[in-house]
């Protein structure tokens, strides 16, 4: 079992930063990947960012390429989503994920791109707010 717990969020105007934490406990020696998926009201939850555990691959949506970044520290076995130059539509619930099975890593390993996809992920955080004002 692995539990998540995010944090970071909060109330920004345009423009502004703010970086979310994910602090993984339990076994998190069989996280294989970790990603940053959003939803808004009323909208599916959509992809965000991921990172391999190791950082050997990462990949963002592109709504958020150049202004987001996903980082991690192994020893504190947290991950960062650093967030710059946000935007209201940046608005929404943040939640972090981690995959973990077997199953996730046979489908992980065929490519980098399933990161993308919420289905390779076996645990989630309890999702954290973002709102920006414009």
């Amino acid at each position: 079992q692995v539990q998540l717990i995010e944090s970071g969020g909060g109330l920004v105007q345009a423009g502004g930063s703010l970086r979310l934490s994910c602090a993984a406990s339990g076994r998190t020696s069989d996280i294989h990947a970790v990603g940053w998926f959003r939803q808004a009201p009323g909208q599916e939850r959509e992809f965000v960012a991921a990172s391999g555990w190791s950082a050997d691959d990462i990949l963002y949506t592109d709504s958020v390429k150049g202004r987001f970044t996903i980082s991690g520290d192994n020893a504190k076995s947290t991950v960062y989503l650093q967030m710059n130059s946000l935007k209201p539509e940046d608005t929404a619930v943040y939640y972090c994920a981690a995959a973990a099975s077997f199953r996730s890593r046979a489908i992980l390993v065929t490519s980098a791109q399933t990161m993308a996809y919420p289905r390779i992920y076996d645990y989630w955080g309890q999702g954290t707010q973002v709102t920006v004002s414009s």
